[in-house]
């Protein structure tokens, strides 16, 4: 049934979306989980009583608001309860992504200062107790997999005596910090990135206003993405606020459940939704026909697989923005989009374009500065108080922002021509042959790169597909040489950020001397 906005656009912490809901939700299912063949649901009201018993749990071992508790688990609803449940006890819930190392974890864990850790998954349990030989603070540790356990308990604690959760949960107030993320980046240690309550319900509010023609309430959903980040656990929190019933899997489990499930909404990154052009384009339909609200994110979806769902009857929206700004700041809508753009400028945001085309921006989805980081917080703002995106733009003349660049990206060559490789690099998206290629050339007198080929791919065809793409670039944006990568680049060695983003940097100092050897 179609959205009753009004009641929705009252910017609120994230825990009453949930709680709002019992009166009218509490036996029908919020989740479904599989096991095995058979799927269990799990409704809201079950989804309460385990939000109410992480809170309890903080409460009785005296978690105090703003103290930062993190969850380092997969997707579950276990997950999805510690998360809200640690807001609903005031405290601030940091995500850690689940294919972390050790280190990694124990750096995210003492520069928070996290108190307590919900944790769950094999990997995860065996990572974290290397991270806590490495640790400089003591940590409670909770089993998110002990479903009758210490959580269980308290939630039967709760059940008796609620005064203690309701009191924390009335407390609550919108410019408290909510979440804390942190940010990969493309160098060095990540950066801790508190969102309050007022960020992230403004944000909402906007992606709300945005998109309300394509949503209805109790539409079914399909999530996959790891709510660990924004994109994932905003995907968890629209579900909680519209009423969602929402299929928890696996990546690799989506386009077996597709077709079985028929979600009528889904995120993604770009890469499945190549998968469904292609399938839709030999004429078999593996979405199950329902698709009514798509939603493209974590990296730029090319414009031909747009235009061509969008010829199948299926419209993706695609917007922009970054963890810093909770995390949209423009959008394509339902009534007002173009392909070739990140969209419009959300309601609450504001924009504009710095001398060199840096995109600057603020409102009050905006954050105000990164945790015991000052000098990065000096460095990400102008002396105005304007956010520095680090992204090069431009707006089209009927108001749609397009994304240039990596500010920080862009190579200047010995002859002084400025390059910004980004745009080299994605014109090998889709390629039969090569999977990924990063250009390297700063400073030097002509580009190169590092290529990585598919498997099923003849690594001899390698040289064939960049003269193609060469054919099409201006002569100093051609490469020259090239050398094929044994080793994949994943988010454990480094290569790739969390939300498998390319850490430019980290892969230049990992392969410098097989790029530098190119120019010998």
């Amino acid at each position: 049934m179609p959205i009753d906005l009004t009641p929705l656009l009252s910017i609120r912490p994230a825990p009453h979306a949930v709680f709002g809901r019992l009166s009218t939700h509490r036996d029908r299912p919020r989740f479904h989980v599989r096991d095995g063949a058979a799927w269990t649901p799990v409704t809201w009201g079950q989804y309460a009583t385990q939000i109410r018993g992480v809170a309890r749990w903080l409460v009785d071992h005296d978690v105090a608001a703003g103290d930062r508790i993190a969850i380092y688990a997969p997707n579950s609803v276990a997950w999805a309860s510690a998360s809200i449940g640690a807001q609903t006890a005031g405290a601030v819930f940091v995500p850690i992504y689940p294919a972390s190392t050790a280190e990694q974890v124990a750096f995210i864990l003492d520069h928070a200062e996290a108190k307590v850790i919900f944790v769950a998954g094999r990997e995860q349990v065996t990572r974290l107790e290397r991270a806590r030989t490495m640790m400089t603070r003591a940590i409670a540790i909770v089993d998110l997999d002990d479903a009758d356990g210490a959580l269980a308990a308290a939630a039967q604690r709760d059940a008796a005596s609620p005064a203690l959760v309701d009191a924390r949960l009335a407390a609550l107030e919108l410019d408290a910090p909510a979440q804390m993320l942190y940010t990969s980046g493309t160098s060095g240690n990540p950066k801790g990135v508190p969102l309050t309550h007022r960020n992230v319900g403004t944000n909402g509010a906007d992606w709300l206003v945005c998109n309300h023609p394509l949503l209805e309430e109790g539409d079914v959903d399909l999530l996959w993405l790891p709510m660990s980040h924004i994109f994932g656990f905003g995907e968890l929190c629209v579900g909680n606020l519209l009423g969602y019933e929402t299929y928890l899997c696996t990546p690799a489990e989506v386009f077996e459940l597709m077709p079985v499930i028929r979600p009528q909404v889904f995120f993604s990154v770009p890469a499945y939704w190549e998968k469904i052009a292609r399938s839709l384009a030999t004429g078999t339909d593996v979405t199950g026909g329902r698709l009514r609200f798509c939603l493209s994110g974590g990296a730029g979806l090319k414009i031909e697989i747009k235009q061509q769902l969008h010829a199948a009857g299926v419209l993706v929206i695609e917007g922009y923005g970054l963890t810093e700004t909770s995390p949209t700041l423009t959008l394509n809508r339902p009534d007002a989009f173009r392909f070739d753009t990140v969209g419009k400028v959300l309601p609450s945001v504001q924009l504009k374009l710095a001398d060199d085309g840096e995109i600057l921006a603020r409102g009050d989805s905006v954050f105000t500065g990164y945790f015991k980081d000052p000098e990065a917080t000096a460095g990400a703002f102008t002396a105005d108080g304007w956010f520095c995106t680090g992204d090069v733009g431009r707006f089209t003349e009927d108001g749609f922002l397009q994304i240039v660049d990596r500010k920080k990206d862009i190579l200047v060559n010995s002859g002084g021509k400025n390059i910004p490789p980004a745009n080299i690099e994605a014109k090998f998206v889709d390629d039969p042959v090569i999977e990924r290629l990063v250009v390297y050339g700063d400073a030097r007198p002509y580009l190169v790169a590092a290529v990585w080929v598919r498997p099923e791919a003849p690594a001899a065809a390698v040289a064939a597909r960049i003269e193609a793409v060469n054919a099409e670039l201006a002569r100093h944006e051609t490469i020259k040489k090239f050398f094929v990568a044994e080793a994949p680049l994943t988010v454990e060695s480094g290569g790739l950020t969390s939300s498998l983003k390319l850490r430019r940097k980290a892969v230049y100092q990992m392969m410098k001397d097989r790029f530098e050897g190119l120019y010998t």
